[in-house]
């Protein structure tokens, strides 16, 4: 194939300059395909193919067709900003990824010429004789030609936490995978040399990434629905036009006012306000999630989170730290616990750290090591040479013997420390049958509870002549050092949170069934029903897998393109779905999820690439956030669009109400832009402020068919809407039959509907009651609404140059008094109809019935 060379053996010189560059054009760079980098002007294109964004700028066609050029100018240059809006936060999205992206390029030594050359990553060709030492990235899908004390941490493709010992004389044919070294992965211990066989999109890591391309990524629930709404209100707003305008023509033979009348109608009729709303809902949702380092690709998908039902983490780096932690000491059957105080070991367990710390290296990125010399560090200190100690030879890890073994030479002597497998570890100090068969119950015990174990021997009996054989050196059993990976701080209490809310919390790992239960049992995560395997996965079809994952909330031993049936199988029982993930492993399900959202701090490009929202600082309480956000966002929402239609009862009414009653006009195209352009706006910005109602989190998700505007939110929209209608309409039929002027009873109208206005958005953006909350904290945003809202209609009122371009005249105080008292009289009646908790349910989220959660039971 020609993602491997094999042609011939690459000279130990390495390739020539010449023959790499060769091989670069002729094999590509090595990198995974990118997508083409969303730019502005890609992301403008692809806001602007959205129908929501494609109905604003036809509505500002038609004021710029219609309304004067004054008005048409106006409404061009909001929807200009609206669309720019979410454009500058996709775009500082994309700038954000690509910063993470250069940070995380890596570099590689190569053997080229004859000499040892640092190039880019890149650049790596097949055939290139690859350095790797402990703490550096491999570069590329390579065969050891020579090592010393190899492991890798492969976690981010098997998600296993615990490094894989390589070696370079493994059997091709029966144990090639021990002589690979991956791309992607981390050297933990020791070097070697390999030669590349893969580079880019052939690699292990690169195969994942090219699936990505296959699966399609959902329009979000709330831009199905917005734009079902959409629609609908675009055909009635055109269908009004239409009647009211041929309606009008047959009634009064004026046909050049019957189609005047049927764009005003038209122009008040369309929901503009819509993608305005979701526009800037998700825009600052996406600003306020940035304070919290999450960093949000896809805007709309914000408020899915709020949906989500089914929250599906990795273990390895999402739970866990994916650093190993000694969590446990065994010496002659007697054991003692760690607790987060790791410096109170007793003095009987201490000689076994001292030990475990001599047979571990100081300077090595295995976890393993690293965590017995954080606890060793930890012991008092003790007098003598310390660090004067030095290393005469290390034994390390062979095919035969899972084990390394550390001589020393000290002022007082030498001695000999070794750790490794149990059953190693057994057979080099020469254990009888009797105790083997304790010291592997022992074993067994720790492995029960997803603990990992390594035994520790010891001597003081060195010879002045080392043995070839490390057996041969007369080594005692220290006792056993058990460790484990260590939840995450604020893993438990973002599980709990989850489950509060409703959500249920699957873990799906590569790692051990055993590891994954204990792991899950801390975290809070329900393991009443057995652990399912990767195994279990494979053998079982589509309606058996769907039927395990409605009870199962443990998955162990599972592999990539498992994991992607599982959210798949999670999708069709009807779940909203979020899948955490951090390595190559996790991107294809990260793509398929709902929501993905990728562990920004260790996570691969592969894994960024795939996911609409990154977590920059790998820690789950800020998803959590995001939910509650998310959930936030859609009760604000609601809220928005409850308001927004029914406004626009009123307004059509006052547009066509006089026309067919044989009444002045009321409201003329330009009041058309100032209540649209002016007021509704500035009340999305109220509505979007909106604080998060009390016991949010509480309350089990929303269904993920659940309509934004449903038949009931339109009822409650139609009577709000109607009695600031009536009262509005009211208000202005009285003073025409009075006998005021008309300019006047426009004005009195004009006030009692604005007052009506501000008055609605309180009501509608509470559950509960206005008067008893009017004055509560966190809604600053509205009240600098309304007094922009109100001093702007104060100007159009009282100033002469205003007054005659809007035909008002303005009335005495004691008519103004008048209008504001019936506009807010209107409002405020359907306060009383909050008192049931069915008008509490359709207004946000609140169940009527308090009903219980949807999470898995405690």
């Amino acid at each position: 194939m020609k993602d491997e060379v094999r042609l011939q053996p690459t000279p130990p010189a390495g390739l020539s300059s010449a023959e790499a560059a060769a091989r670069l054009s002729t094999f590509g760079a090595n990198e995974l395909p990118r997508p083409p980098r969303r730019g502005a002007i890609r992301i403008l294109l692809g806001v602007l193919k959205e129908p929501m964004f494609l109905l604003l700028v036809l509505a500002a066609g038609i004021y710029l067709a219609v309304g004067g050029l004054g008005e048409g100018l106006l409404m061009m240059g909001f929807a200009g900003l609206t669309i720019l809006l979410v454009v500058v936060q996709e775009t500082r999205s994309e700038n954000a990824l690509e910063a993470l992206r250069a940070l995380a390029t890596p570099s590689a030594r190569v053997m080229r010429d004859g000499r040892e050359q640092r190039i880019s990553a890149r650049d790596v060709v097949p055939g290139d004789l690859l350095f790797i030492a402990d703490g550096e990235r491999v570069a590329a899908d390579a065969l050891l030609r020579r090592a010393e004390n190899v492991s890798v941490d492969e976690s981010l493709l098997t998600g296993e936490s615990v490094p894989v010992p390589k070696r370079a004389d493994a059997d091709d044919a029966s144990d090639s995978t021990s002589r690979s070294v991956f791309a992607s992965t981390l050297v933990t211990m020791g070097r070697g040399l390999a030669e590349v066989v893969r580079t880019g999109a052939n690699t292990e890591a690169g195969k994942i990434g090219v699936s990505l391309a296959s699966i399609e990524v959902e329009q979000t629930l709330l831009q199905k629905s917005f734009g079902r709404l959409v629609r609908l209100f675009a055909i009635v707003a055109v269908l009004a036009s239409v009647l009211v305008a041929l309606l009008y023509g047959f009634i009064h033979h004026d046909w050049l006012q019957g189609t005047l009348s049927g764009i005003a109608l038209g122009m008040s009729a369309l929901p503009e306000e819509f993608p305005m709303v979701l526009a800037v809902f998700v825009a600052l949702g996406a600003r306020r999630l940035a304070r919290l380092h999450v960093l949000v690709r896809r805007t709309a998908i914000i408020e899915v989170l709020g949906a989500c039902s089914t929250l599906c983490v990795d273990k390895t780096g999402t739970l866990t730290e994916n650093r190993m932690e000694v969590c446990g000491l065994n010496v002659a059957g007697k054991t003692f616990d760690l607790g987060k105080n790791e410096a109170e070991v007793p003095p009987y367990f201490a000689d076994l750290v001292r030990q475990g710390e001599a047979a571990s290296a100081r300077t090595s990125n295995d976890p393993m090591d690293a965590a017995v010399h954080r606890l060793a560090a930890c012991l008092p200190a003790l007098n003598g040479d310390g660090d004067t100690n030095v290393l005469l030879r290390e034994y390390g890890l062979t095919q035969e013997r899972a084990a390394v073994v550390r001589v020393w030479q000290s002022t007082q002597g030498r001695y000999a420390a070794a750790k490794g497998a149990p059953e190693t570890i057994a057979h080099m100090c020469r254990l009888t049958p009797d105790e083997q068969n304790s010291l592997l119950a022992s074993v067994e015990a720790y492995a029960r509870s997803g603990i990992r174990v390594l035994a520790v021997a010891f001597t003081q009996s060195v010879p002045v002549d080392l043995p070839q054989d490390p057996n041969e050196l007369g080594l005692q059993l220290s006792g056993l050092l058990a460790f484990a990976d260590p939840l995450r701080d604020s893993a438990k209490h973002a599980v709990m949170r989850a489950r509060e809310a409703g959500v249920s919390v699957v873990m799906i790992t590569g790692d051990y069934p055993a590891t994954a239960l204990a792991i899950a049992r801390q975290a809070g995560i329900d393991c009443s029903a057995p652990v399912v395997t990767g195994a279990d996965v494979a053998s079982a079809d589509d309606e058996t897998l769907r039927r395990m994952v409605r009870t199962t909330r443990v998955f162990a031993r599972i592999r990539p393109e498992q994991k992607l049936r599982l959210v798949r199988a999670f999708k069709a029982n009807g779940e909203v779905v979020a899948m955490t993930g951090d390595g190559v492993n996790d991107a294809p399900a990260l793509k398929a999820a709902h929501i993905g959202l990728a562990m920004g701090g260790r996570g691969t490009d592969v894994a960024r690439e795939a996911a609409s929202i990154v977590l920059l600082e790998d820690d789950l309480a800020h998803l959590i956030a995001g939910i509650e956000m998310g959930r936030r966002i859609f009760d604000n929402l609601r809220k928005a669009t409850i308001y927004i239609a029914a406004i626009h009862i009123p307004i059509c009414g006052l547009a066509l109400l006089p026309l067919l009653l044989g009444l002045p006009p009321l409201l003329l195209p330009l009041h058309v832009v100032l209540i649209e352009m002016i007021i509704d706006p500035i009340c999305a910005i109220a509505f979007e402020n909106e604080p998060v109602e009390p016991g949010t989190m509480q309350q089990p998700p929303r269904r993920p068919g659940e309509l934004l505007l449903g038949a009931s939110q339109l009822a409650i929209a139609g009577i709000q809407g109607s009695l600031l209608l009536g009262a509005s309409f009211g208000v202005y039929a009285a003073g025409i039959s009075s006998g005021l002027e008309t300019n006047m009873a426009r004005a009195i109208a004009f006030i009692a509907f604005t007052a009506g206005n501000l008055v609605l958005i309180r009501v509608v953006g509470t559950r509960r009651s206005t008067l008893a909350h009017l004055f509560a904290r966190d809604h600053g945003a509205y009240w600098s609404v309304a007094a922009i809202a109100v001093a702007v209609v104060a100007l159009c009122i009282t100033l002469p140059s205003l007054q005659g371009l809007f035909h008002f005249q303005a009335p005495p105080a004691k008519l103004t008094i008048f209008g504001l008292s019936v506009g807010v009289a209107s409002a405020l009646l359907f306060d009383l109809a909050k008192l049931s908790a069915t008008v509490q349910h359709i207004l946000g989220r609140a169940s009527p019935n308090n009903a219980t959660q949807r999470g898995e039971p405690t």
